[in-house]
């Protein structure tokens, strides 16, 4: 009895007749074992499950808030030429008394007057208790706010970066003293504006002064803690005292959210329609992986669209910067101690390893909590879930959002119109557009979406997150 190997016979040796079917023709009389159309953009898309979604029939979202007088500090754009760093003229309307000031000219003649200044790591650009004389714009790298620890130490306080600004205060006189020791943590370009510079300009162009008395007079309006009008109240007393009236004002032009929509056009064939739709329906699956790649570029879009994206809409005073780099468990720590309740953390994936090497540099473990069936990390019980629409940057590096979600608890929320016409998905619709000339047929997939965020402490993010092994990680 002979035995088939499967082996291919040695060169020379004789080639004997097949005795049975091979597998090859055999294949011809069989069916095969299909799989669904798969697809590797396919991703988790945590942040679309765990936001909220909200049914907006008028295609408009208006959050209304109460009116608040601060007029925090934004972030000024340079523009650098060589060695030279310049600030663009009309973002010093992101300074506090200069916010909404429309005089191209007298803010491109301010801008002029900027000195740019060089710090090394470890120099004192500001010293707590010295006059503030300077308007200071951080062009390039990091500067420590020190501050005064609760046993007369030093502690750092707070962390400026990039776009930053300290001393706009200064544009309503010299009657202050820094409250703060402003030193470099890295080598650091500033550009500084002396108040007798401003002087200069101010005497030559009176609507920047006039701009620049009214706006501390707003500054100067009872408030709460959170820059909103005050509400005044009476409390502890007896007898028969005059009790103040008062009323709740609101912001007279509220932030409204418009639903942004994606869409595609699905082109099938009718011939490819009628003929292979078995053992699968192609046009169910072509319609399958349309919806898919448009539910990814709905989270995209939560994440970065410049007008209602998340990386987009945190307040400048809910932004903060690591530390040293990588994100430490002391960054995460500050970031969620800047809200009252934090629902979610959401980074990448390579911001999520970076932070574990960071924890076990320090011997520590960050657990796990159970998310909707999954076992995910988690860092002081708040679920850290990845989120690869984050950008990580040629510099290597990222964001670390932080979020409270619901209506219920002014925190963020997505969303979208349901009961649209052909609905297949809550906000997603297919409608059929017909057959052209050439027999294909069209569907429309269309949809429609936003994202709102209802008071400002709802969302933070930590920047500048380094997601790349350094060396000595690697040694």
């Amino acid at each position: 009895m002979s035995v088939e190997t499967g082996t291919t016979p040695a060169a020379g040796a004789e080639e004997r007749e097949p005795q049975s079917l091979g597998t090859a023709a055999a294949r011809n009389l069989t069916t095969t074992t299909k799989s669904e159309p798969q697809m590797q953009g396919i991703s988790s898309r945590w942040l679309t499950r765990m936001l909220p979604w909200v049914d907006v029939p008028g295609g408009t979202y208006r959050v209304n808030r109460r009116l608040a007088y601060v007029l925090g500090d934004g972030r000024v754009t340079f523009v650098k030429t060589g060695a030279q760093v310049r600030v663009v003229p009309a973002e010093l309307g992101e300074l506090p008394l200069l916010r909404g000031f429309p005089d191209g000219a007298a803010l491109q003649a301010l801008a002029a007057r900027f000195e740019q200044r060089e710090y090394a790591p470890g120099q004192v650009i500001a010293t707590a208790g010295r006059p503030a004389d300077h308007v200071y714009l951080v062009a390039h790298g990091k500067v420590e706010k020190i501050g005064a620890g609760p046993y007369g130490d030093e502690t750092v306080v707070g962390l400026l970066a990039d776009g930053d600004t300290f001393g706009g205060q200064v544009l309503a006189g010299l009657d202050g003293a820094w409250d703060f020791t402003a030193r470099a943590a890295t080598a650091t370009t500033v550009l500084a504006l002396p108040h007798s510079a401003y002087q200069e300009v101010a005497q030559r162009h009176g609507d920047l002064r006039a701009h620049v008395d009214l706006a501390r007079r707003d500054g100067h309006r009872p408030v709460n803690g959170s820059g909103e009008a005050e509400i005044a109240l009476s409390s502890g007393h007896s007898g028969e005292p005059d009790i103040p009236g008062t009323f709740v004002d609101y912001e007279v032009e509220p932030r409204e959210y418009g639903l942004s929509v994606a869409q595609t056009v699905l082109r099938v064939h009718t011939r490819v329609a009628d003929l292979y739709n078995q053992p699968m329906h192609q046009t169910q699956q072509q319609l399958r992986l349309t919806v898919e790649a448009l539910r990814e570029r709905q989270e995209r879009e939560l994440v970065n669209n410049r007008d209602f994206g998340l990386l987009h809409n945190a307040d400048y005073d809910q932004r903060i910067s690591t530390r040293s780099g990588p994100p430490t468990p002391d960054d995460l720590d500050e970031l969620l101690s800047m809200r009252r309740e934090t629902s979610f953390l959401f980074a990448h994936p390579r911001a999520i390893a970076a932070f574990g090497r960071e924890c076990s540099k320090r011997g520590l473990y960050f657990g796990g909590v159970e998310v909707n069936g999954h076992r995910l990390p988690a860092w002081r019980g708040v679920p850290l879930l990845p989120c690869g629409k984050i950008p990580v940057t040629e510099a290597r590096t990222s964001s670390i959002i932080a979020m409270r979600t619901g209506e219920d608890d002014q925190g963020v929320i997505g969303l979208h119109q349901t009961g649209l016409p052909d609905e297949v998905e809550p906000g997603l619709n297919i409608r059929f557009m017909g057959i052209n000339e050439q027999a294909v047929t069209s569907y429309l997939v269309s949809t429609y979406y936003a994202a709102a965020v209802l008071v400002p402490d709802a969302l933070g993010i930590l920047e500048n997150v380094e997601v790349s092994r350094r060396d000595t990680d690697r040694g």
